[in-house]
């Protein structure tokens, strides 16, 4: 009975943290699911990254409902990015499973601390929309090649693509930032579906209460960052979210290494 106490509130506190990120910044919820399940409950690296996709699916989804209905969603300059996403998430995942286990976990818990660091030293907070004066080859080509990119990382990583998503929305292609959460969350939708999918399909057979508690805590809290996110300063809102990540990344380092 207490293993499975202690298994459900790691799941609640892997799922606050992914939900918060999504909702917040539009972050891959494997940023904090999968270094949480690695270290806290010894889940196979492969299979954590299998259930923290799975999470991002129903979150993101959520997310980009709320962000929808606050009118913060280009669908269809984001469109060539997430074909791009989809199709290099399955090969990153394909690689992925080449890789040995401990080194995918311990590359989650450092990507962890440096996601957290981005936030809080390098916020993004972007007000412009520049890619209106671009001629349409190029933000194509824009769209695919940041596409790629992220793809292979959320597929590789199980973590990363979300906010590398938002980089490029927000860098390359010049959304603003709620705009770019919104597209963000709405191609993490599916780009975590593939992946998931991909990770079953080549050998993933994740723990199945791990899997609903880690989707159901995941949805709960990305709704109600979410919500929050679409009324708050963005400002606010990376600090909050690089705080809780930094501080995360550093207590797992320390327990795996001291």
């Amino acid at each position: 009975m207490s293993n499975y106490l202690y298994e459900v509130w790691i799941c609640f506190l892997a799922g606050a943290g992914a939900g918060i990120g999504t909702g917040f910044a539009g972050m891959s919820a494997a940023t904090v699911i999968t270094p949480m399940l690695v270290t806290f409950l010894g889940v196979d690296a492969y299979d954590a990254i299998g259930i923290a996709l799975a999470s991002d699916v129903l979150a993101s989804a959520v997310s980009a409902c709320t962000y929808a209905r606050n009118k913060s969603i280009d669908i269809r300059n984001g469109l060539v990015m997430m074909v791009s996403v989809l199709v290099m998430t399955t090969v990153g995942s394909w690689l992925s499973s080449l890789v040995p286990s401990s080194a995918l976990g311990n590359t989650s818990v450092l990507m962890l601390v440096l996601l957290g660091l981005k936030f809080l030293i390098l916020p993004v907070t972007s007000t412009r929309r520049t890619m209106e004066g671009e001629s349409l080859a190029i933000r194509v080509l824009k769209g695919i090649l940041g596409g790629s990119v992220i793809g292979l990382v959320c597929g590789f990583f199980g973590a990363g693509g979300g906010m590398m998503m938002l980089l490029v929305l927000t860098v390359v292609l010049g959304y603003e930032l709620k705009t770019a959460v919104g597209t963000s969350v709405f191609i993490m939708t599916f780009s975590a579906l593939t992946g998931a999918v991909s990770h079953v399909a080549m050998g993933s057979r994740p723990q199945p209460d791990l899997l609903v508690l880690c989707i159901l805590f995941t949805l709960g809290w990305a709704q109600v960052a979410a919500r929050i996110a679409t009324r708050a300063s963005t400002l606010l809102l990376n600090r909050m979210t690089g705080a809780v990540l930094t501080v995360l990344g550093v207590v797992l380092i320390v327990i795996n290494y001291c």
